[in-house]
């Protein structure tokens, strides 16, 4: 067992234009004024971090670190999902992830591509710059207009999208390895990824590479009607980060999953701040310990009701009360008998 790192706060629904949220000073110094201890950075907002820079120098990343521990937090992680989403792209949302690139290469998605590959490569470069060992990624889509099958799906077609999205990340992972950082996918709707079967479909095409792993979000799960702590027991060794971000689902004669094609606050499925959904978090942080998870656990605030500074505040003092620091010792060691190899055969009459 091993007690959980945090609490962490995710920065990427939190950068703005607006002072504390448009500096790395600023978003640090607050961020740590609410509680938190440890700050996961999207590699790709250059509010807070040259991406180039980081990953060329370690001079500059071990500045990055050093302002981050004056104002009172660490670097838990990078993120590249913006990124990693960039890696595969089904044509039907080119133009809508076109916004994730830089203006240049828009209407161009084979630069696009390759832009977004160099990207999440620099993130893992950056990340052994930063000392760090996991980094977070969206695995991106080829398959997802296909996931109900209505027409049919041709034989072949998701069996090809997988093995183009493998052998697209396969030289990341091993770069990845190169570097000792695991790439961990966030199991998410809308990427290939999406559920476990999904992952270990994925899994397979890459031979098992041991730098993919897991970004465990139980919010994703709950909207999926998917068992989040089953979960934990079956990918246990391929979970490699954590966030904790809370969900509810409330279905009706009206609308189930799908949710109709609601805005968040109709949908029967909606994020919520963390204690104000419906995942079982002293589970989750139960099953996490007991199986040895030494990871942060990282507030990633999206909730349809709670403004965010709210959200962040609350999230780092919630995620303080599940941690549990494991015992280093067990609690019947007081009737322990003292006996040895001897008389333990004596007690079963051997």
């Amino acid at each position: 067992m091993k007690t959980i790192k945090g609490p962490g706060l995710f920065l990427a629904q939190f950068a703005g234009d607006a002072a504390p949220f448009d500096s790395w000073e600023g978003i640090t110094r607050w961020a740590a004024g609410c509680g938190y201890l440890g700050v996961q950075v999207p590699s790709g907002d250059t509010r807070l971090m040259d991406l180039d820079l980081a990953a060329e120098s370690p001079a500059y990343c071990q500045e990055l670190l050093g302002q981050a521990q004056e104002n009172g937090v660490t670097i838990t992680e990078l993120s590249a999902h913006l990124q990693g989403q960039l890696v595969a792209v089904h044509p039907a949302y080119d133009t809508a992830f076109d916004g994730f690139a830089p203006p240049q290469l828009r209407g161009n998605p084979a630069a696009r591509q390759a832009w977004a590959v160099d990207q999440v490569k620099k993130t893992i470069t950056a990340s052994r710059n930063l000392g760090l060992t996991a980094m977070a990624s969206f695995s991106g889509a080829l398959a997802w207009p296909y996931l109900y099958p209505w027409p049919q799906r041709p034989p072949g077609l998701i069996e090809t999208a997988f093995d183009t999205l493998a052998a697209r990340w396969r030289p990341i992972l091993d770069h990845a390895e190169d570097c000792g950082v695991d790439i961990c996918y966030e199991i998410h709707p809308g990427e290939d990824l999406h559920d476990g079967i999904s992952f270990e479909m994925f899994l397979d095409r890459v031979d098992g590479h041991p730098r993919a792993k897991m970004l465990y979000d139980p919010s994703h799960y709950v909207l999926q009607c998917l068992d989040y702590l089953a979960n934990l027991d079956i990918y246990a060794e391929r979970i490699g980060m954590f966030h904790v971000k809370d969900a509810e689902f409330t279905p009706s004669g009206r609308q189930g999953v799908y949710g109709g094609y609601q805005p968040w606050l109709a949908r029967a499925g909606r994020f919520r701040s963390p204690g104000d959904g419906q995942v079982d978090f002293g589970a989750v942080f139960s099953k996490l310990t007991a199986m040895g998870f030494d990871g942060w656990a990282v507030v990633e605030w999206e909730c349809c009701l709670k403004h965010a500074e709210d959200g962040a505040r609350e999230g780092a003092q919630f995620v303080r009360d599940h941690i549990i620091r494991v015992a280093d010792r067990a609690f019947d060691d007081f009737a322990a008998a003292g006996t040895d190899a001897a008389a333990n055969r004596r007690m079963l009459g051997l």
